[in-house]
């Protein structure tokens, strides 16, 4: 009933279950169907809008489904929200305390990451996810260099890096985090090295 009043009324929206996102042309223009969709929730649909989760607002200040608008581009962008939750899901597979090796990790993580693209992948503004590889990366950085312990120089050698960075790195008093955005890390993990791994990029199209 809600489409079809909306559909009569003219507006262009988008519903899914009880989230629905209408577009006007003007703040007085969204407050006046506010104030309308709303009576007609409450009255025919006996339904209760709620306050907190509604707003009038610019495209670029709300989300729906995961999703909202850049602000300059006006392409569709995943909420920074939905990102949050993927960075959660991340740090959960790649904890210190799993001991697991990486390319169980890495299929855990293949797993998790295509699903998230299947459904974000209509996603136009690519920044973001170009971001996210990064970071994902960088989190699978950690994880080796952690796990590689003491072995952590003779781990760099063997993958190309000099004696004097190897050394330098595997000394350093900084933690493993900051230790995994190094030249060095970076030189014995490359891209090239989690392709192999199967991690996709959340950014190739």
């Amino acid at each position: 009933e809600l489409d079809w009043e909306l559909d009569r009324r003219g507006h262009r929206f988008a519903r899914y279950a009880d989230d629905c996102n209408i577009l006007v042309k003007s703040q007085r223009a969204g407050e006046r169907g506010m104030a309308n969709v709303t009576r007609l929730v409450s009255d025919s649909l006996r339904l209760t809008v709620n306050p907190l989760k509604s707003a009038v607002d610019r495209p670029w200040n709300r989300k729906f489904l995961g999703f909202t608008v850049g602000r300059n581009e006006k392409k569709l962008k995943v909420a920074d929200k939905a990102i949050e939750k993927l960075k959660d899901r991340v740090r959960e597979l790649t904890r210190r305390t799993r001991g697991n090796r990486i390319d169980v990790i890495a299929a855990e993580l293949r797993e998790s990451l295509l699903g998230w693209k299947a459904y974000f992948g209509i996603a136009e503004v690519l920044s973001p996810l170009r971001d996210i590889d990064k970071w994902i990366r960088r989190k699978l950085r950690c994880y080796l260099w952690k796990q590689w312990g003491p072995a952590g120089y003779r781990e760099l050698r063997k993958r190309g890096v000099t004696v004097r960075e190897a050394w330098n790195t595997s000394k350093s008093a900084h933690g493993p985090w900051r230790l995994s955005k190094t030249p060095a890390l970076a030189l014995a993990l490359p891209l090239r090295y989690f392709e192999t791994l199967g991690v996709p990029s959340l950014a190739a199209r």
